[in-house]
């Protein structure tokens, strides 16, 4: 009888989730490297590029690919002939196993659960607890497989309760364009199929973790219903042009996994779960020989690529006019130099809380750019940790009272807009600056100082003040209300259906 030991089982568990947190898997890089080789779009292609050189700087540097390090899943297979030497339950030692690797000293990993979800939502300060699937199965092994979920693309999942006549392609080409770009495209789409709603969440996020193979399935060809609906939908979402970061190309997906079970005949339960740019999860087996150490990856498997900075029109923050602003143009990339404030949803929340009872904010917003980012704690010699932004479609129901308000010139964040926001834009000849999702560690390197100038008790969610140097935006939303994600795909979605010869249809 295999014997597996709790502290054994609690560092394998702390070691893979330091691991995911800076190596990609293997498959990720290369469909990620095969797809900026071939991708025409020349904003998909930078974002593919900046995603590609962080991942390798991150593998080099032992710290985040991405500054929201996720909320962690764990799946696990116990064989039924395993005894266990340990006092703590499972999920405890999971937990504990989560501790000590968001707390690791050498690469602090950002905490961001909140424990009261539906009230006071307090962060748990250590990233516990983990959501844990367990499933008992005949042998002596335990195997673990152990993921870290970002919240921008988990929020994208999507469900629906089907009619059995209903075509699930249909539903998933309905479905991904209202997903967004929050998502980090290009990534992985897991969908499950059948089984009762639980059920098919479920089974989408075990799709994710399932290796990225879906050329290989595409040069010999598929063997059941499941994979030609696997290259249906990767073929047909690629088809939307949505591109990388939502900015319009070729590349939207690097696959499509889809796991299926039985279901009710009255029923037709179908899931989708995006995985994004920072795809994190890893998989071993313990046997009671001791802790396991998965292998670093070599460094040959990422491309040599250096981001140029000298492509972009630099901004000095410090020094910006109105009249500067409403120069840019959709999809410029610019450089941004001086100070730029840093907010995100709880310091939005307090900020128009406090507006409305007519108290002065902590910082004044007057001529400034505020960061939509929740960093990483620095490490060593770091100012600030990993810095990439996050979904600024969740504060699009206060940009207008706080450009209204404030005197904020702009805001910097992560893919698209929603209509009310481009209107207060439009209104106000304000802008939106967009930073790649997925190259949090390549924007800190533009961070040369940063410090709290507001609300220190809101942990990664206070406001910052960061002197930045270079960092590389691109122009999303301009002062007259364009929107890169709005032009760039429509405009790629009719490139690609040109070259395939299908029809234009008028609405």
């Amino acid at each position: 009888m295999t014997v597996i030991k709790q502290d054994d089982f609690i560092q394998s568990i702390a070691d893979a989730l330091q691991y995911i947190s800076y190596y990609h898997p293997v498959d990720y890089i290369k469909a990620l490297t095969a797809a900026y080789e071939k991708e025409e779009s020349p904003a998909a292609r930078d974002a593919m590029a900046q995603i590609l050189i962080n991942s390798r700087m991150c593998a080099e540097g032992h710290r985040p690919i991405c500054q929201d390090t996720g909320i962690v899943t764990v799946f696990l297979e116990i064989g039924m002939d395993v005894r266990w030497e340990a006092t703590l339950s499972v999920e405890e030692m999971v937990n504990e196993g989560v501790r000590r690797a968001y707390n690791h000293p050498d690469n602090r990993l950002r905490a961001s659960v909140l424990a009261d979800p539906a009230g006071r939502r307090q962060n748990t300060r250590d990233n516990t607890p983990a959501v844990v699937n367990m499933k008992v199965v005949p042998g002596d092994k335990v195997d673990v497989t152990v993921a870290a979920k970002g919240g921008g693309s988990e929020a994208k999942s999507k469900f629906a309760m089907l009619n059995p006549s209903d075509s699930i392609v249909d539903w998933v080409l309905k479905t991904v364009p209202t997903m967004g770009a929050g998502w980090c495209p290009p990534g992985m789409l897991g969908i499950g199929i059948g089984g009762t709603a639980e059920k098919a969440m479920l089974l989408a996020k075990e799709a994710l973790m399932e290796p990225i193979d879906i050329q290989e399935l595409i040069a010999r060809g598929p063997s059941n219903r499941v994979e030609e609906l696997r290259i249906e939908l990767y073929e047909k979402v690629n088809r939307l042009g949505i591109g990388a970061q939502g900015l319009g190309g070729l590349t939207t997906v690097l696959d499509v996994k889809i796991r299926d079970y039985p279901t009710h005949a009255a029923n037709l339960p179908v899931a989708i779960i995006p995985n994004c740019a920072a795809t994190r999860h890893a998989h071993f087996t313990l046997d009671g020989s001791g802790p396991v150490m998965l292998e670093p990856p070599s460094l040959e498997n990422w491309p040599a690529l250096t981001y140029d900075a000298s492509k972009g029109r630099r901004v000095n923050l410090d020094a910006i006019t109105k009249e500067e602003i409403a120069s840019w143009k959709p999809g410029e990339v610019l450089l941004l130099n001086g100070r730029l404030l840093t907010g995100r949803d709880a310091a939005h929340k307090r900020m128009v809380d406090m507006l409305d009872r007519g108290e002065p904010l902590p910082v004044d917003l007057r001529g400034r750019f505020i960061y939509y980012v929740g960093p990483v704690d620095p490490v060593r010699d770091e100012v600030v940790g990993p810095a990439g932004p996050t979904t600024a479609t969740r504060m699009d129901k206060f940009t207008e009272q706080v450009l209204a308000q404030t005197g904020l010139y702009g805001m910097v964040g992560k893919a698209e807009r929603g209509p009310a926001a481009i209107e207060a834009i439009k209104k106000h000849q304000s802008a939106y600056l967009m930073a790649v999702g997925g190259a949090a560690y390549l924007v800190s390197k533009a961070i040369r100082a940063a410090k709290v100038v507001g609300f220190p008790d809101l942990g990664m969610e206070a406001i910052y003040e960061f002197e930045v140097k270079d960092m590389p935006v691109t122009v999303a939303v301009d002062s007259r209300g364009e929107s890169v994600h709005s032009t760039g795909p429509a405009e790629w979605k009719a490139r690609i259906e040109k070259r395939l010869g299908i029809p234009v249809v008028v609405e």
